[in-house]
């Protein structure tokens, strides 16, 4: 595919995604989601990348679906609804669980407003650096609508009940300092350090354990919704299946011979 609407390089083992719609805020447009879809699934399937790191250019990192086009609700312009699902169904919800799916671990760089279905991709990162001007923003009511793009499943694990539904009901912009204060993200750095902190992280989950980061991952979303019962079973699934991995021994190779351990992901 052919991308116009997003840029995707790769070096060191990260491949960087950017929603190159600066001039609209990067807002999303199905054919804008079709690329990211395309790219996530080259991250996933070529296997040359170790690590996505998830960024906008310009001054937003997405201010969310573009209601000029329809958006994820398929209205436009004042015409109407067509299928309020229809678009989450084909495009905007696809892209989130191939993101929570993939099989390495996932930065993203909040470089500005994290608005609408923009706020649900910026959050599901398995770690979230934003800049100071950075803010996040649950936008729905504020036109008559419902949070979707997984916001009424992701944020009320992140901030809470009463912090998610405050954020979804008033519409009101958290700043990223009041987000790592919730424990929405992990750090908030000057705007001119954010892709430079940004890519050094990705970059050290690269060379790090890919395949046991994906089971952190993973055993902490399914632990979430278990019993303390069911958790210790993931623990001890995920467990066995790490302790198999080429990387565990090279782990405890690296380990005994007191050398930095070389990872490579299997």
């Amino acid at each position: 595919m052919n991308y116009e609407h997003i840029l995707f390089t790769e070096a060191d083992g990260v491949a960087t995604l950017t929603l190159n719609r600066p001039a609209a805020l990067n807002a999303l447009t199905t054919d804008l989601i079709a690329e990211m879809i395309d790219a996530v699934d080259r991250v996933r399937d070529e296997g040359t990348a170790r690590a996505l790191l998830l960024t906008g250019a310009g001054r937003a990192f997405c201010s969310g679906a573009d209601l000029a086009t329809g958006g994820a609700t398929g209205s436009a312009q004042g015409r109407g609804p067509i299928d309020a699902g229809h678009r989450l169904e084909t495009h905007f919800n696809p892209l989130l669980e191939r993101l929570f799916a993939l099989p390495v671990p996932f930065v993203t760089a909040i470089n500005g407003p994290a608005a609408g279905a923009g706020c649900s991709f910026a959050l599901a990162g398995d770690i979230v650096v934003a800049g100071e001007s950075a803010y996040f923003l649950q936008a729905f009511v504020n036109i008559g609508l419902v949070p979707d793009v997984g916001s009424t499943w992701l944020l009320p694990r992140l901030a809470g009940k009463a912090r998610a539904q405050g954020m979804m009901m008033l519409g009101e912009k958290i700043p990223a300092a009041t987000a790592l204060d919730w424990g929405m993200i992990w750090q908030v750095v000057p705007d001119a350090e954010l892709m430079a902190t940004a890519n050094t992280l990705a970059t050290r989950l690269a060379a790090g354990p890919t395949k046991t980061y994906a089971l952190i991952r993973q055993g902490i979303r399914d632990s979430l919704d278990a019993s303390l019962t069911g958790a210790l079973a993931i623990e001890r699934r995920n467990q066995r299946s790490a302790g198999r991995s080429a990387d565990f021994g090279e782990g405890v190779a690296a380990f005994l011979q007191k050398r930095k351990a070389v990872f490579g992901g299997k």
